[in-house]
């Protein structure tokens, strides 16, 4: 097995076919889609990372981070979060997953962001934490755009904040991102990335 990173639109598209279908077997579409199986999926402002576990050819996990500058407490941090992670259904229960999402926060590291934020759903709390990310207690992450709001705390979805700091100004700042309301606004593509 072996990790593979590529930004979106650079990823071969046998690749990008594969993990499009992986997704589909995760959160099947309610309608036909006219775009190609190969096109990106995010918003390039948000410079899409997209990470892939792949064996001998088949991708078995991936995801993508994507950034961006927030501003929180008056301060700027560069920022990023996990979107659209995914397991093979064939390959759960292998690690494949937590490999993958741990090599993330590493490659997140790497890039020199302040910290990494983005939402789950609750019951994934603990495979987040098992691969070094942390529950941000009572944080709420604003998403959408300024205009249109999208929060993580909306009726409906029962959400966790899970994050990592890793620069010394991300660290510092850590304890003003408990319990506080988190403008993220990546805008309309990617709500809460």
């Amino acid at each position: 097995m072996q990790i593979l990173s590529f930004p979106e639109e650079a990823t071969p598209s046998e690749l990008r076919i594969q993990v499009r279908e992986i997704q589909e077997q995760a959160w099947p579409s309610a309608r036909v889609s006219v775009t190609p199986a190969d096109a990106p999926t995010h918003d390039p402002v948000l410079r899409p990372l997209s990470m892939l576990l792949v064996e001998e050819g088949s991708v078995l996990a991936a995801l993508d981070i994507l950034s961006k500058e927030i501003v929180h407490t008056g301060r700027r941090y560069a920022a990023g979060g996990l979107s659209t992670v995914v397991t093979r259904r064939e390959a759960r229960g292998r690690g494949c997953g937590r490999r993958l999402v741990a090599a993330a926060r590493e490659t997140m590291v790497t890039q020199g962001l302040d910290l990494g934020i983005f939402t789950c759903d609750r019951p994934l709390l603990a495979f987040y934490e098992s691969a070094g990310w942390h529950l941000l207690r009572g944080a709420v992450l604003i998403g959408g755009t300024p205009q249109a709001p999208f929060p993580s705390d909306q009726p409906g979805f029962d959400k966790v904040t899970m994050a990592a700091f890793f620069s010394a100004e991300g660290r510092q700042a850590q304890t003003s991102f408990h319990h506080s309301r988190v403008e993220l606004y990546p805008g309309e593509i990617d709500k809460l990335w």
